[in-house]
């Protein structure tokens, strides 16, 4: 279990699924009155939890519901206006007017006479929807109308050309939606494994039998004790669940996620996990007041269900000293992905916490099966101090990625990670003694067998400082072009192809992404403009240099042979970096449309907005293609690490451009 235990806590460092936010899909359908007289139908069905604004807002409201139908050739009239669902009015504490919200299913009718045969009848829609925390940018939607049953072959044709690409939609929303579940998985699984590894330590395990004594001597009898120990279990798992979603409260599931960019944020948990792992390896301990033992612990006398949750809580205050470094680790971790992930973690690793507690309790005769307390147990939690060392240096690269100082490049990176686990491994063999070890006259098999397990691991990275591409680890380290040497010692440029020149044969503007050797930009209008002068299509990459799932897409899936063939050969990459602290040129420092008033002063201001505003998304990576018109080819993806599927994306942007 310790060997499973160091793989799964190694890999930590999971991120979460970015979401694309499209709470309105909008249909139409016609009705025929007559033969000149049509019923032109727009239904809105909007998500729950969401509202769009009605047609008639009072003047300084909200921007409402606007509906426009093409008439430039004049081939019929609109008969009245465009009518809407009855919806319900709320007095709006923002606005301080009374607004009229539309929800779940709304159809809007708008009456047309035609004055000539026609077949269709375009127009769009404008509008905003919100929810009770936030609003996504205005937006506008096309609208088509099919007013003959004769124009039914052209939207039967029409469906048949587009049924390859809803297939590849509906594969890539499967997708994006199995990889969310699975994102929530990875952290409970993570979590429950890190209770676990919680347990094994010298502030907690030693308390097992203690409770299990309370309670056998409390319980009258022996279903007595079973469901006191049940409730003390639950107590438990409550408590911690309690602490993630306090966190989740305070601040907000959709903020949290935006912390994983934030240079203060990064440098700062990297301070607090150093301090975590100095902790762990015996420096010092980290205690919560003893008045706040005390006074919990008095109240755990009450008895009764109120008693066995004060106990509960005393045993969190008490083993703080163990279990708060992974708990506080956990929950930067979980908080940098968002949503429900604190909650999740939380309670994996509360349960992994209360089973043990609560099954001892119920059943003590089980305690004769545990291993003696030891040294082994200081071992435990020596290995997570090195454990929590190696992943604060994560925090702290992408702090440097984001402010582009190249004072922790990939080799570096590396180089501190093999000294890290190399020492581990030392410890690990009885090489090296920390301050509350015991003497060690001899190894035992489990300890030698990890030490092997770091020993190998340390070894694996070595060729890295030469650019190997070290694909187990590929979410930790820097980019590959983020290095001294982007190529490596021998390293050699991956495939061919148009992209294949030398940096004196790049046109203005264009850099060669290593090690992919794929030309790219980082100036939207200089990529727009080199892209119409060899008439190819444009990828835009919305990325960023602390996306770790940026990294995991670069170094996983483009690579693939028929993904890199389109990368490099078929398509114009502009990868904008939403997180570039670099200031604007005082030329292109403008207003912002999100919040009028303030400035844009950074590069990745300016191409977070541009996301935000004309995609309707500010999660990273988001991947777009469009033609020389910038309209989209396809619908854009967000992270997809099925190589199979994100190649059928590029294939059908690229089929569409060339039509």
């Amino acid at each position: 279990m310790k060997h499973l235990l160091f793989v799964l806590l190694f890999t930590l460092s999971l991120t979460s699924f970015s979401q694309i936010l499209d709470p309105v899909k909008w249909s139409t359908s016609v009705e025929k009155v007559s033969d000149t007289e049509y019923k032109l139908i727009t239904t809105a069905n909007v998500d729950i939890g969401w509202h769009l604004y009605s047609q008639f807002v009072p003047e300084g409201g909200p921007i409402p519901t606007t509906f426009i139908y093409d008439n430039s050739e004049e081939t019929f009239s609109l008969e009245g206006n465009t009518s809407e669902g009855e919806g319900h009015v709320i007095d709006d504490p923002i606005y301080e007017m009374k607004i009229k919200l539309l929800e779940g299913q709304s159809k809007f009718v708008q009456n047309i006479k035609v004055s000539q045969p026609i077949q269709t009848v375009h127009g769009f829609v404008e509008f905003m929807v919100c929810d009770d925390t936030r609003c996504l940018p205005p937006a506008e939607v096309e609208l088509e109308f099919i007013l003959e049953e004769s124009s039914s072959a052209v939207a039967k044709t029409a469906v048949i050309d587009n049924a390859q690409e809803k297939i590849l939609e509906n594969n890539i929303e499967d997708t994006e939606k199995a990889a969310t579940n699975k994102g929530l998985w990875s952290i409970f699984f993570i979590a429950f494994l890190s209770g676990f590894a919680a347990l094994l330590t010298p502030c907690v395990f030693p308390m097992i039998p203690m409770t299990v004594s309370f309670f056998t001597k409390q319980s009258k009898t022996k279903a007595a004790g079973i469901k006191n120990a049940i409730i003390y279990g639950v107590s438990i798992i409550v408590i911690y669940v309690l602490l993630g979603t306090a966190v989740t409260g305070i601040f907000g599931a959709s903020a949290l996620n935006a912390l994983a960019t934030n240079v203060w944020f990064n440098i700062i948990f990297f301070i607090l996990l150093v301090v975590f792992a100095t902790s762990f390896l015996g420096a010092f301990e980290i205690v919560l007041p003893n008045s706040w033992a005390n006074k919990v612990d008095s109240q755990a006398d009450r008895g009764g269900l109120v008693g066995i949750f004060f106990m509960a809580l005393a045993l969190a205050i008490v083993s703080f000293s163990c279990t708060g470094p992974i708990v506080g680790t956990l929950l930067v971790e979980s908080a940098s992905k968002g949503g429900l992930a604190p909650i999740v973690g939380m309670f994996g690793f509360s349960l992994a916490i209360a089973l043990p507690f609560a099954l001892f309790a119920a059943f003590p005769g089980w305690l004769n099966s545990l291993p003696k307390s030891g040294g082994w147990l200081n071992t435990v939690k020596v290995v997570l101090g090195f454990l929590e060392l190696a992943l604060a240096f994560k925090f702290l690269s992408q702090a440097d990625l984001v402010l582009q100082t190249h004072f922790l490049e990939r080799e570096v990176f590396i180089a501190i990670w093999i000294a890290i686990f190399g020492t581990l491994a030392f410890y690990l063999f009885g090489k090296i003694q920390l301050p509350h070890d015991s003497p060690l006259p001899h190894i035992s098999v489990g300890r030698l067998s990890l030490g092997l397990i770091v020993l190998s691991f340390t070894i694996y990275m070595i060729p890295g400082l030469w650019g190997a591409p070290l694909n187990l680890i590929s979410a930790f380290p820097p980019p590959q072009e983020y290095s001294e040497s982007p190529y490596g010692v021998g390293f050699s440029k991956l495939g061919g192809g148009a992209s294949a020149a030398t940096h004196a044969e790049l046109p203005d503007g264009a850099h060669l992404l290593a090690p992919h050797d794929i030309m790219a930009f980082n100036d939207y209008d200089k990529g727009v403009a080199y892209a119409k002068k060899i008439g190819k299509p444009i990828m835009l990459d919305f990325t960023g240099w602390a996306c770790v799932n940026c990294r995991r897409m670069e170094q996983n899936v483009w690579p693939e042979p028929g993904v890199l063939n389109i990368l490099k050969n078929e398509v114009v990459l502009i990868s904008l970096y939403v997180d570039d602290k670099r200031p604007l040129e005082a030329g292109d420092v403008v207003e912002s449309q999100l919040k009028p008033g303030k400035k844009l002063k950074y590069i990745g201001q300016k191409w977070s907005e541009l996301q935000t505003i004309k995609y309707k998304s500010n999660s990273q990576p988001f991947y777009v293609i469009i033609d020389h018109d910038e309209e989209n080819l396809v619908e854009p993806v967000a992270y997809l690490p099925d190589a199979t599927e994100y190649q059928k994306w590029l294939e059908m942007g690229v089929s569409n451009f060339k039509e």
